[in-house]
């Protein structure tokens, strides 16, 4: 995704058109509008790498978003809402994910998407053409096993980001990244 990217479509929301709508934003934010144009860009840079497709963005950050809506009232601690948000787009990718891995498995999808967009403006033929074939790889692994590469490898999150983001143990995210990057590993290997 890149810096110029328009921000995902979603009907905003004002304040005024919520019923009592100190109950749904935060203190620190005037309106879901303001919370909408601060944070989309954040969980559509999370939503474009673990899903590898623009296609599928804007629908997910517009899910996100719904889920925020929905939660805020619970939000007890205003400073923790960016890891929420983060946790409700890696849960909501992951969702998808599994979705998409079904279709797939009962032949309800043929598209293959293609991957290069993925990569920085300055990327070479050669880094474009790796990006693409590691999330064909992706593709074929379970979603959460996806997940937890792409937050490690693609976004640098630090181990115990991973956990907390994936619900995860350390030692499982451990053993999924060790897992999928011998599949990686083997896969560019044999091409």
């Amino acid at each position: 995704m890149t810096a110029s990217k328009a921000q995902p479509a979603l009907r905003v929301v004002r304040s005024s058109e919520l019923p009592e709508p100190a109950a749904y934003v935060p203190d620190h934010l005037e309106t879901f509008d303001v919370l909408y144009r601060r944070y989309a860009p954040y969980v559509g840079s999370i939503a474009v790498r673990l899903l590898g497709r623009d296609a599928e963005v804007d629908d997910l950050v517009q899910d996100v978003f719904v889920q925020v809506l929905r939660g805020l009232p619970r939000l007890r601690e205003p400073g923790a809402f960016k890891g929420w948000l983060a946790q409700i787009t890696v849960r909501t990718a992951t969702r998808r994910l599994r979705q998409r891995n079904l279709r797939r498995m009962l032949h309800l999808t043929d598209v293959l998407p293609s991957y290069s967009e993925l990569a920085a403006p300055s990327a070479s033929a050669d880094q474009r053409a790796l990006i693409s074939q590691i999330y064909r790889v992706l593709d074929r692994m379970p979603a959460q096993t996806r997940v937890i590469w792409v937050l490690r490898h693609v976004l640098e999150e630090p181990l115990h980001a991973v956990a907390q983001l994936t619900e995860c143990s350390q030692s499982t995210v451990q053993r999924r990244l060790l897992d999928a990057q011998a599949v990686i590993d083997a896969e560019l290997t044999h091409d």
